[in-house]
């Protein structure tokens, strides 16, 4: 059996859809990492960010003929794998939570730079729920309005529209009192 070019998207990819493991492996090695990056987003510890990262990768294997070379594998696998992840917080009814890297470092001093983590996230899960899933989807993971559009079933100008409300709501909440010090200040 000759040796398999795993450097090689698509011999990497043909080598995983005749079932050969170590290529398997490899492409995992090479996107999970990746891909985990959206897990830990949504997972509220490492084990579990793992086990949302395992299930989307094996989603990802289970599709893998489905890809047709239009864009970046590594971005469909990443697409799947955060599918996935929402998919499971939908089925149990949970709402994502919000990583912050370094909050507690020194920012500017605005008033959303003041904020911790889970004051923003609170605010956030107060946004109605169209508004909320737009401001997410654009704020946080990056999606465009006409992908947004497409994955909610509305027009590019409804997103907008929500991202705008969204934003709008939050200003106001921000501009609120209880909010203008951090809860530590003296």
């Amino acid at each position: 059996m000759a040796a398999v070019d795993y450097t090689d998207e698509r011999s990497l990819v043909a080598a995983c859809l005749r079932d050969d493991r170590r290529a398997q492996e490899a492409f995992y090695r090479r996107y999970a990492p990746a891909a985990l990056t959206s897990c830990r987003r949504y997972a509220p510890g490492p084990d579990e960010a793992m086990d949302l990262l395992n299930g989307g990768m094996m989603r990802v294997f289970e599709r893998l003929d489905q890809f047709r070379w239009e864009g970046s594998l590594e971005g469909w696998v990443k697409r799947l794998v955060f599918h996935y992840t929402v998919d499971q917080y939908r089925r149990r009814r949970q709402r994502p939570t919000l990583e912050i890297a370094d909050w507690d470092q020194a920012t500017d001093d605005t008033v959303t730079h003041r904020l911790y983590a889970d004051d923003l996230c609170r605010l956030i899960d107060l946004l109605p729920e169209p508004s909320k899933e737009v401001f997410w989807l654009f704020a946080v993971e990056g999606y465009s309005h006409a992908e947004i559009a497409g994955k909610l079933h509305f027009s590019e100008g409804n997103s907008r529209w929500h991202l705008s409300k969204a934003r709008q709501l939050l200003r106001d909440r921000l501009a609120q009192s209880t909010h203008q010090h951090s809860r530590y200040a003296g």
